[in-house]
């Protein structure tokens, strides 16, 4: 088979109704044999039905459940599963463009390319705050910075998985998603992605961002708040310093001496932000001040 679609989704079944609808109006070049594959992260709602119902009228698409809670896990079931020489991952909370896969596979052929991303615009329920501003869009799965192709040559470059690619030879030379990285249930942890592609660079694969590959991501009113941001922040640098530590022999409480003063310099710098700098910024200085706080945390917990 050409390609493969693979969605993850967990307890969003409306949601992925939508996504889903978006699917079946995709343009595929004539001949392609590809196929779309859901991988539901052990939901306890309607997902499976909602799946089931659309089957009976699109045979392209199928279902597999995964009952291990994480989304590396469901990623790693989905690489195992499909059938595509070329595998996109897309979210259940993203509705891709019509041409998306037509454009996604031209752009690795064009570029000879072995992973790719692309352009991820916003659905915004409700307007941002004044705060938000594009600096923070990461945070939201957001990419709208650049619409033209260009090399990705780091790992802070890195596509986001709500619009990224890959030719099924990468994972089998590089590996899978870390089961230790990524979100679990409702555990904001992330850095599966990056920590994916900083091994493909390494490995000495090449990887473009592709402009015209280009998918909408719903953002909820909930998630345009400062507590959504702490709490993204601290869980997924808590998550990192679990899963990859940090270097340092003298230690207190498993955590390196050096990132005391580190942690102290930061909460200043947040208290003079916040009363001198706009608020995106001085928002952002908060910000690593909760990194600080949760890449404690995981230490910790990892000694």
């Amino acid at each position: 088979m050409d390609a493969s679609i693979i969605v993850c989704t967990y307890n969003r079944a409306a949601s992925l109704q939508d996504t889903l609808a978006a699917l079946t109006a995709l343009r595929a070049p004539a001949g392609l044999d590809w196929e779309v594959l859901v991988v539901d992260n052990n939901s306890h709602d309607a997902t499976r039905s909602v799946v089931e119902t659309l089957q009976r009228d699109w045979p392209r698409l199928r279902y597999v459940f995964e009952p291990a809670q994480g989304l590396s896990h469901a990623r790693n079931r989905g690489i195992a599963e499909s059938r595509g020489a070329i595998l996109l991952f897309t979210d259940d909370d993203v509705l891709p463009e019509p041409a998306w896969l037509e454009t996604t596979l031209d752009g690795l052929a064009c570029h000879q390319a072995a992973a790719c991303g692309g352009y991820i615009a916003p659905i915004w329920e409700t307007p941002p705050p004044a705060w938000l501003t594009e600096r923070f869009y990461g945070f939201l799965a957001v990419r709208t910075d650049r619409s033209d192709d260009y090399p990705i040559t780091t790992p802070g470059q890195a596509p986001f998985g709500a619009n990224m690619g890959f030719r099924r030879e990468v994972f089998e030379r590089v590996g899978h998603f870390d089961t230790r990285r990524g979100r679990k249930g409702k555990v904001l942890a992330s850095g599966e992605d990056g920590e994916m592609f900083e091994r493909i660079l390494g490995a000495g694969f090449k990887v473009v961002f592709l402009g015209a590959s280009r998918v909408h991501h719903k953002v909820e009113s909930f998630r345009l708040t400062k507590r959504y941001f702490r709490r993204w922040r601290f869980q997924t640098s808590r998550n990192i310093a679990q899963s990859r530590g940090l270097a340092g022999a003298r230690r207190l409480f498993n955590v390196p001496l050096f990132v005391f003063p580190q942690f102290l310099r930061a909460v200043g710098r947040m208290i003079w932000g916040h009363l001198t700098q706009p608020r995106d910024e001085a928002f952002n200085r908060e910000i690593v001040v909760f990194h600080f706080l949760g890449l404690m945390q995981g230490l910790f917990r990892a000694r």
